[in-house]
C-alpha cells in the first residue's frame, strides 16, 4: 500500500539526533496513518549514513536517501519531496528541535481547512533558542513581513506539512524552504499557521550562524519580491 504521508527528514552531521527522532515519528504515527520517514543525508562528514543505514534494517518505514555532494538543506527537502510516495509531505528539522508530535496537529488542521488550503505551517510560539538567534528571527520575520506580505509568523519552522503536487510545482531555489508561505500564496494556494512545540538542541551544533543567514535572506527576500512582482495566473477552462 502507498502511505497516506511522507516525513522527510533532511540531516547534515546529526548522527546522535538520527535514533531519538526517528523513533518518535514512529511513536507519533504508527497506527493513526500509512506512513514513511525519508531521511535525507546531505554528505555528512561524520556517520550519520552509517546509523541511518543500521536502523532501516529494524524500521520498515524508514527510507535513506544520500547526496553524493553537500547540496544543501532545501535541495535536500527537494530531493525527500520528489521521492515521496505519498500526496502529503510533512518535513521536520534533523536536529530534533521540531516535535513529531505534533504532526497530528498539523494533519487535523489539515482536515478541516478549505480546499485551497495547501500548506500548515509550524509556528513556534515558544522558542527555545539562544537569545541572539531569537532576536535575529524576530527582526528577520518583520523584514520579510514588511516586503512579501505573506501574514506568515514563522517561516523559519522546520515542522510543515504541505502537498507533495502543489510544492513541485514553486519554482526552486536555495533556501525556498524558508519561503514556503510566500511561494504557496503566489501560486494560489492559501496557508495556515499552526502553533507548535520547539524543544532545545540535545546534542551537535548549529549548522547556521545569524551573519550568514541575514546575508544570504537580503538576496533571497530580493529574489522572492521580484518572484510575486513578476508572477501571473489565469483560469483555463475546456472545451
Amino acid at each position: 500500500m502507498n502511505p497516506a504521508l511522507s516525513v522527510v527528514v533532511p540531516v547534515f552531521n546529526e548522527r546522535d539526533n538520527v535514533t531519538p527522532l526517528i523513533e518518535e515519528i514512529i511513536a507519533a504515527l504508527r497506527g493513526q496513518v500509512a506512513f514513511e520517514i525519508i531521511y535525507v543525508d546531505d554528505h555528512s562528514r561524520d556517520d550519520t549514513l552509517a546509523v541511518l543505514r543500521m536502523l532501516r534494517t529494524a524500521m520498515p518505514e524508514l527510507r535513506v536517501l544520500h547526496h553524493l555532494v553537500q547540496s544543501g538543506q532545501s535541495t535536500a527537502v527537494r530531493t525527500g519531496v520528489k521521492a515521496a510516495r505519498a500526496p502529503w509531505v510533512v518535513t521536520l528539522d534533523g536536529d530534533g528541535q521540531n516535535d513529531p508530535a505534533d504532526i497530528p496537529r498539523l494533519l487535523a488542521a489539515r482536515n478541516t481547512a478549505a480546499d485551497n488550503v495547501k500548506l500548515f505551517a509550524g509556528w513556534r510560539v515558544n522558542r527555545q533558542d539562544p537569545g541572539s538567534k531569537r532576536w535575529a528571527s524576530k527582526w528577520a520575520n518583520a523584514i520579510r513581513l514588511r516586503m512579501l506580505r505573506d501574514n506568515t509568523p514563522d517561516t523559519g519552522c522546520g515542522i510543515k506539512l504541505f502537498e507533495r503536487e502543489a510544492f513541485l510545482e514553486l519554482p526552486y531555489f536555495d533556501h525556498m524552504h524558508r519561503y514556503l508561505p510566500a511561494l504557496m500564496q503566489r501560486a494560489g494556494w492559501g496557508s495556515i499557521s499552526v502553533p507548535v512545540n520547539h524543544r532545545s538542541r540535545a546534542s551537535g551544533v548549529s549548522k547556521y550562524n545569524n551573519l550568514g543567514r541575514a546575508l544570504v535572506s537580503v538576496r533571497d527576500l530580493l529574489g522572492v519580491s521580484w518572484l510575486i512582482a513578476r508572477s501571473k495566473r489565469t483560469s483555463v477552462e475546456e472545451s
